[in-house]
């Protein structure tokens, strides 16, 4: 292990009162945080995060998770913190996220719990608390698919009437994305980072990774669940899956449009943009940090992007930028 390791086990073994225990890697993700296993000689076990404070904030975490917890959402519970280093010793919700263990068969039993979860989470929204996803957030993201995923990754400038289609879309994705209620939003909600706390039907749903979560569209979290970064289910299962959070959600009382056409017209719209967003911070990563696996899965987003740019009017001049420039440059499965 490396010095800010031995540092962050030390700090936790005595955060715990223990003399020995097993201390090793439990996941690390596309930031600079990384997470560590602390396990005692009985079987008992704890997470420790380790966000230098240089490039990460706590604070957020802290935040949102208290936020998640009094919706009635099952998150890490925080059991000791060291702020100006950037640990927290959290409680372990395990060791399978839906990703390591959803699939066809499964996947019906798995996505009805994190729906509801989700819901609790959209009706304890309150304005002023997080951050508004407003329109130079929304901006600031979409910036990244032509500064890392074109520029840098495919070698592209936009330029001329390229540049035009380009603005002409994001004025049209951010128009649409401020058009829609607004409820809490935790911007990564899919697979990797919902835990799987007891096997099916009795599925204990706990949710990781919130630190970024801010107040915003109230599509985004349902498509982000179902249009994953790391797996693509057939759309006609994406489409049953947003039918039933929208029924849900209506009958929950959250502010969802009552024709369904113009919910999936909403989840569609803020789908695209998101899915440009993470073309751009997969390319990031791998030519910044170093983390060359995430490019393995931009052609996952492409496909989204283009499947959603073909039938919708609005945002066909994205998809002749895509056919024109992208396709020919990316092979899709």
């Amino acid at each position: 292990m490396d010095d800010r390791a031995l540092v962050a086990r030390d700090w936790a073994l005595a955060a715990l009162s223990l003399t020995e225990a097993t201390f090793a890697p439990a996941s690390a993700d596309a930031s600079f945080r990384r997470y560590f296993r602390v396990t005692a000689a009985d079987g008992r076990s704890w997470i420790v995060m380790d966000a230098p404070p240089a490039r990460e904030d706590c604070r957020p975490f802290l935040k949102v998770g208290a936020l998640l917890d009094a919706a009635g959402v099952t998150v890490p519970q925080v059991l000791a913190q060291d702020l100006e280093q950037g640990f927290l010793l959290l409680s372990d919700l395990g060791r399978q996220t839906y990703l390591d263990v959803i699939d066809e068969a499964n996947a019906d039993a798995l996505f009805a719990p994190a729906i509801e979860a989700l819901i609790r989470w959209q009706r304890a929204s309150q304005p002023g608390v997080l951050p508004d996803y407003d329109a130079p957030l929304l901006a600031r993201e979409l910036a990244l698919f032509p500064d890392w995923y074109l520029a840098r990754h495919l070698g592209i400038t936009l330029a001329g009437a390229d540049l035009d289609d380009w603005n002409t879309v994001c004025e049209r994705l951010i128009a649409r994305a401020l058009a829609q209620p607004k409820v809490y939003v935790h911007r990564d909600y899919m697979p990797r980072n919902l835990m799987l706390g007891a096997p099916p039907p009795a599925v204990q749903v706990g949710v990781l990774d919130h630190q970024d979560a801010v107040y915003g569209p109230i599509a985004y979290d349902p498509i982000c669940l179902f249009k994953d970064a790391f797996l693509s289910w057939p759309e006609a299962r994406v489409d049953g899956w947003l039918r039933q959070y929208h029924a849900a959600g209506r009958a929950a009382g959250l502010p969802l449009a009552a024709d369904y056409a113009a919910f999936r017209r909403d989840a569609d719209g803020i789908g695209v943009q998101r899915h440009l967003k993470v073309l751009g911070i997969f390319a990031r990563i791998n030519y910044r940090d170093g983390k060359p696996k995430y490019l393995a899965d931009t052609p996952r987003f492409v496909r989204y992007v283009i499947d959603v740019a073909r039938r919708d009017p609005e945002l066909a001049p994205l998809a002749g930028l895509f056919e024109r420039r992208v396709l020919p440059q990316v092979a899709l499965a």
